[in-house]
C-alpha cells in the first residue's frame, strides 16, 4: 500500500517517519521550502523512543503521481481547506482518508469533500514539535495512533492497515469505537489546551494550585455537558476519569496549543474551543469557564494579528 502524508511537520513527519523507518511506502506532500530542507538534512527525528535520520520520498503540490491508497492528514485545522485542495489530485475512488487532527469539526469537511465511505476516524496522542533546525523533537512516552471505521466494523481495509502499521516504532491501534475515542480525546485536549494556555504554564503547577482541581474539573464538566447535548457517545463519568488522567501525566507537560502560542504561531481556537461554544449556544448549555478560555485565546489572536 502506498501512503501519502500531507505535510512533514511535527505530527505527520513523526508518524510518517516511523512508518518509513519500518519500510512502508510513504511519500510526503510538502512545500518547496520544506522539501529543500528535507533533501539537505533528511527527515530527522529526535525522540525518547529512539532517533532516526531518514531519506523520504517527497512531492510538491502539483507534481504528477498516481492516486495513493491512503492519505494521512495531520496538519493544523486552520490549514485543512488548503491541505484538502493540495491532496485532491492524489485521491482516487478507493483512497482511504485518515485524519489525525484534534477536535471534531474537521470531519464534516472531510466527509463533504471525500465522501463518508472513504473517511476513517483517527486520532493521535503525542507531544512533539519542530525545533529551529526543522527537526522533529518528540519528548513524551505517548506516540500513539488510533484508527477505525466510523461504524466500528473490522473491515478488510482496516485490517489491512492494521497489518501494514504493525511492528513500527510507534503504537498504531485499530479501534472498534473510534467515534467515542475521538470525542474522548477532544474533551481531554480542549481541557488541557484550555487551562495551559489560560495560565501560561505546564499542567503541574496548574493542578497543584489552590483552585487548580476545581478549575480543571469544572472545565471538563462543562465541555462534557456540551458533548452530551450534541449526542456524543461519551461515558457518564468521563469527567472524573479524565481528571485522573490529567493528574497522572508528567508535571512538565504542555499542550501543543500552548507551545504554538509560545512561538507566536497561529492556534486552533475556533476549531477546538470555538466549535464547542457554537454547540453550547445551539443547545443552550451554560459554559462560563469555556468562555473565559476562548476569550483568552481570541485576545492572543488579536494581538498576534497586530504583529504580523
Amino acid at each position: 500500500m502506498r501512503i501519502l502524508v500531507v505535510g512533514a511537520g511535527a505530527v505527520g513527519g513523526y508518524f510518517g517517519g516511523r512508518l518509513l523507518e519500518k519500510g512502508v511506502d510513504v511519500t510526503f506532500l510538502v512545500r518547496e521550502r520544506r522539501k529543500k530542507r528535507l533533501q539537505e538534512q533528511g527527515l530527522v527525528i529526535r525522540s525518547v523512543h529512539g532517533d532516526a535520520v531518514l531519506s523520504p520520498k517527497l512531492i510538491v503540490t502539483g507534481e504528477q503521481d498516481e492516486p495513493f491508497d491512503v492519505v494521512i492528514f495531520s496538519n493544523k485545522a486552520y490549514h485543512l481547506p488548503e491541505a484538502i485542495r493540495d491532496a485532491k489530485p492524489y485521491v482516487g475512488e478507493t483512497t482511504l482518508i485518515l485524519p489525525l487532527l484534534n477536535g471534531m469539526a474537521h470531519m464534516d469537511l472531510l466527509w463533504e469533500e471525500f465522501g463518508k465511505d472513504n473517511v476513517l476516524g483517527g486520532l493521535c496522542f503525542i507531544e512533539t514539535t519542530l525545533n529551529e533546525h526543522g527537526e522533529i523533537v518528540q519528548t513524551s512516552a505517548s506516540h500513539d495512533v488510533r484508527f477505525g471505521e466510523w461504524s466500528g466494523e473490522r473491515t478488510e481495509r482496516v485490517l489491512a492497515l492494521e497489518q501494514l502499521f504493525s511492528g513500527c516504532n510507534a503504537r498504531f491501534r485499530l479501534s472498534e469505537h473510534i467515534a467515542t475515542d475521538m470525542w474522548n480525546k477532544y474533551l481531554f485536549i480542549a481541557t488541557m489546551s484550555g487551562v495551559t494556555t489560560l495560565f501560561r504554564a505546564p499542567i503541574g503547577p496548574i493542578r497543584s494550585g489552590k483552585y487548580g482541581q476545581e478549575i480543571i474539573f469544572g472545565l471538563l464538566k462543562e465541555i462534557a455537558a456540551v458533548m452530551r447535548a450534541h449526542g456524543a457517545p461519551i461515558a457518564d463519568n468521563i469527567g472524573e476519569k479524565q481528571l485522573v488522567q490529567l493528574n497522572g501525566i508528567e508535571a512538565t507537560m504542555k499542550s501543543s496549543m500552548q507551545r504554538d502560542m509560545e512561538k507566536g504561531q497561529l492556534i486552533e481556537a475556533d476549531h477546538l474551543q470555538g466549535y464547542l461554544l457554537s454547540l453550547a449556544k445551539q443547545y443552550e448549555t451554560e459554559t462560563p469557564l469555556l468562555k473565559v478560555v476562548y476569550h483568552n485565546l481570541k485576545i492572543y489572536e488579536a494581538n498576534l494579528s497586530k504583529t504580523k
